[in-house]
Order: structure tokens, then sequence, then C-alpha cells
């Protein structure tokens, strides 16, 4: 075996690597993304794997937290440079940010939010936790759309904002979901003002106390989220048509979970709201035969190539 196989063995390992940290920690997001082209596919598990580890560095912190994620940060940035790396998550992260140019900004800025997570604990506003999600969620919807791609005469700054809005409504859908979660790890993402407004407190939160105050306090966050779906809905039809349907998956699977947090009465704090598996199952299947159709479409629009006869 050459060396150039060697490192092709290595990179194949590690795209499975991620796939399987996908498959066991996302899965909803797993399922949606096995409605991508096969070729797409291995680079959504990088990106799901990589943000997956950092954020671990902050919610399961060893005996130096901080030290761990700017040592795999700076690692990770030093890769990205050379074009390898020994660690698997990072090497396949490495070869999707080059395959698919990537902006390196995107990067950076994802990694200071999950700096901030190690510190900050709060937000006093809306507006002041959208500047925290810029990093933590805004940008994880611009290193996805290089991979699923444009319609044909869509540039990519066009998608641009409804790939930020979308990734907005699925990290504000996780916050609401993981309300009891994040409290107990001394954070809460739900903005300070519209607390105080409700008469909630973190106090409250923490003591897993609902009432009456949570729950408007909640329904009125669903509504907000909501609003981040229907801003991000327009952005579908712009990518490329082989793509649709994953996204289209997604959202339905992740907006199912503020479907699950109202059935649940708002009541999040001493339990996890999901989708059923069967919802689950039922939502891939009604779009599975769309994405297959899609891609059959795609393939036949491609202009077939002249044989060397020219017959």
């Amino acid at each position: 075996m050459t060396a150039l196989d060697d490192r092709q063995v290595q990179l194949d390992a590690a795209y499975r690597h991620c796939a399987a940290i996908a498959a066991e920690h996302g899965k909803s997001y797993h399922l949606a993304t096995r409605l991508l082209t096969p070729d797409r596919r291995p680079a959504v598990h990088a990106l799901y794997a990589a943000a997956r580890v950092a954020d671990d560095f902050v919610d399961h912190p060893g005996a130096d937290p901080a030290g761990d994620l700017a040592s795999w940060s700076t690692s990770l940035l030093a890769e990205l440079e050379t074009g390898w790396s020994e660690d698997p998550v990072r090497l396949a992260l490495v070869h999707t940010y080059r395959r698919y140019d990537i902006p390196l900004e995107h990067l950076v800025d994802f990694l200071a939010a999950m700096t901030s997570d190690l510190d900050v604990t709060g937000y006093a506003d809306l507006d002041a936790l959208d500047r925290y999600m810029w990093g933590s969620a805004s940008v994880i919807g611009l290193q996805v759309l290089p991979v699923l791609g444009t319609a044909p005469g869509v540039a990519r700054e066009e998608a641009a904002p409804h790939a930020i809005a979308l990734g907005e409504a699925f990290q504000l859908t996780n916050f609401l979901r993981d309300v009891g979660e994040d409290v107990d790890r001394g954070r809460v993402y739900l903005p300070a003002d519209l607390m105080a407004a409700h008469g909630v407190t973190r106090e409250q939160l923490a003591e897993k106390r609902f009432d009456a105050n949570f729950r408007e306090l909640m329904r009125e966050m669903v509504a907000v989220v909501r609003r981040r779906y229907d801003d991000a809905a327009p952005g579908t039809p712009l990518l490329a048509p082989e793509s649709r349907d994953c996204v289209r998956a997604a959202t339905a699977l992740y907006g199912g979970i503020l479907g699950a947090i109202e059935r649940a009465d708002y009541r999040v704090l001493d339990r996890r709201v999901s989708v059923s598996k069967p919802r689950r199952l039922g939502v891939f299947a009604r779009r599975l035969t769309a994405a297959q159709l899609a891609r059959v479409r795609v393939t036949m629009a491609k202009p077939k190539s002249r044989s060397s006869s020219g017959a």
C-alpha cells in the first residue's frame, strides 16, 4: 500500500468516525442527512462531529476545560494550514473545509462562541443571545451551505441569510428543549429581560419549579423560534435540488420538537422532550421518494458526454 493509499484509508475511517458520532448524538439530524447524496453526507457528518466535540469540552468538562478547548482549537487551526491531522474528527473537518472552500472565519467565530460558554452564564436580551448565536449557530448554517450547494444561477450569498436563520432556529429549539439541563450546567439561554417580564427567575429554573409564568415565557419563546423557521423557509428552494429534502426533513424534525414542547404543556424543566421514533421515521419516509426523484432529475438534466467516435 502506498503512502497515498494509506492516507485515503485514514481519511475514510475519519469520516466513518464522524458519522458514528452523528448517529449516536444527533438522531434527528443524522436521519435527515441520509436524504443527501452520498458525496455530500460525510462532510455534514464531519461538521456535526467537530461541533459536538468542541461543545463537549464545555458541557462535559475535564479538569481543565479551557485548556482542553484551547489546545484542540489551536491544533485544528494549525492542521487546516497543513491539510492533515492524526485526530479523526479534525482530519475529516480539515478535509471538508478545504474541499468545499469554507471560509476560515466561520470556524474561528464558532470556537470563540464555545470559549465564551466557559464564562458567560446568561444573556440580557434576545439581541445579546443573537450575538452569541452568530458563532454557535449562524456560522454552522454558513458552513453547511457550501456542502448542500445552491440551485443553478443562485449565488451562495443569496441563500446565506436563510441558512443563518435556520441555524439559529435549530439552536433556539435546542435551548428551549434543554432549559433544565443547561441550568444544571450554570447557563441560561432564555433572555433575562423576557424572564423578568414573565416573573421567572434563575432560581426557579434551578429548582425546576414549573408554574403558569414559566409556561407563558416558553409560549412566547416558541413563537420567537417559529418566526426564525419562517425566515429560513424561502432559502430551501435556493438550494441544489438534491439537497432540499434533507433540509425539509431536518426542519420538520426540529420543528417537531417545538410541537412536543407544546404537547408537554411546556414542562421541560425536569424532563427532556423529544420527537418519537415513529414520527421521525414518518418524516424520513415522506421525504425519501422526493429526494430520490430529485437525484434522478438532476442526473437526467446533466449534459451527456460525447463519445470519442463523434457518433
